[in-house]
């Protein structure tokens, strides 16, 4: 018998002298073969370490149990949260998860989609990267569909897109931070937006721009800034804030990473946090409670992203599935020293 290959039914079959079904049999615990046969069928390829062909095993049954997660990175606690969510509830009901990270490329989560459905996951959980966005194709998500295997949007979906998803009420988020620092007496509510044309990007844009409104502020373009998702992304956008002729008083950031890299030059400026400027990120990702002064934020749910979404998975699993499932879970504003300006 060979050592450099597995060691397969047949290969048992042979050492035994009987057929290939009856190990399979004796394997499965099947009441046909007896006792003592299926004991020691079964200490042999222990022994021997058979393994069995999953690939084979999933043809026959019609399902593989394996699930396909594609997140734009995992360098934020947000994503591994929402992650432990799916894991959490999907584990148990015995699905394993093939975690894939896209680094926001379309053409890698193209990849990713094509090779599970390839390997033929029996669903797939995508938060969209920045670049499918900006392409606009998405002939990949419609190959999903296409292969009625069920998908399920985490976190940033793609609007217009027929499928469930489960995101966050980032609109109202940002509308409280904007707010507060409004109530805190600032003037000058300076954003360090997202990446454009993200849903989440654009959502706290606009709950900015509409708190503004309400308050019956003027909207300067001068204090709204690009940035992407990346602490060092705020560095040159915030040292142009604050040489401005009029700086601002208030500076609210798209996440809590890019609120860490403004408060960083705000500082580093000789400003005060927060007796000259209030700072508020979003996120509330675990490190923001204890920078100093602990960082004012928005808190996202994310284990409950992935519980609820793997719920509206195994609820389409059934003979009668829910059929598109839009569920926007509640943001919450968690106030720390970073925004206290009295």
């Amino acid at each position: 018998m060979a050592s450099d290959r597995p060691i397969t039914i047949k290969d048992i079959a042979r050492k035994f002298k009987c057929s290939p079904s009856t190990v399979s049999r004796a394997l499965n615990n099947h009441p046909l073969i007896n006792e003592d046969t299926r004991k020691n069928l079964q200490e042999y390829a222990q022994k021997v370490g058979y393994q069995r062909n999953s690939v084979s095993l999933s043809l026959l049954n019609k399902r593989t149990g394996t699930l396909g997660v594609i997140v734009p990175s995992l360098n934020h606690q947000h994503e591994t949260a929402i992650i432990d969510g799916l894991q959490s509830v999907l584990q148990p009901e015995g699905y394993l998860m093939n975690i894939c990270v896209s680094n926001e490329s379309y053409l890698l989560e193209r990849e990713y989609v094509e090779k599970l459905l390839a390997n033929r996951v029996e669903g797939i959980f995508l938060s969209i990267s920045q670049e499918t966005y900006d392409s606009g194709h998405y002939e990949h998500l419609e190959s999903i569909i296409q292969r009625k295997v069920p998908l399920i949007f985490i976190d940033r979906e793609y609007e217009g897109f027929e499928a469930s998803r489960v995101t966050i009420d980032d609109y109202y988020g940002a509308f409280a931070a904007t707010e507060h620092l409004i109530k805190m007496g600032c003037q000058r509510i300076a954003h360090l937006k997202g990446p454009q044309g993200l849903s989440i990007t654009e959502q706290r844009f606009n709950g900015y721009v509409d708190c503004l409104k309400k308050y019956q502020f003027p909207i300067k373009e001068e204090l709204i800034v690009s940035t992407n998702f990346q602490v060092e992304s705020a560095i040159i956008p915030t040292q142009r804030l604050m040489e401005l002729p009029q700086r601002p008083d208030g500076i609210f950031g798209v996440n809590d990473q890019v609120a860490i890299g403004a408060m960083y030059v705000v500082r580093e400026k000789g400003f005060r946090v927060p007796g000259q400027v209030a700072i508020i990120g979003f996120d509330d990702s675990p490190i923001s409670a204890y920078i100093s002064p602990p960082l004012t934020t928005v808190r996202r749910p994310g284990k409950q992203i992935g519980a609820e979404a793997s719920r509206i998975f195994l609820s389409q699993t059934k003979e009668n599935p829910v059929p598109v499932e839009n569920l926007v879970l509640p943001a919450a504003l968690v106030i720390r020293e970073s925004s206290l300006r009295f």
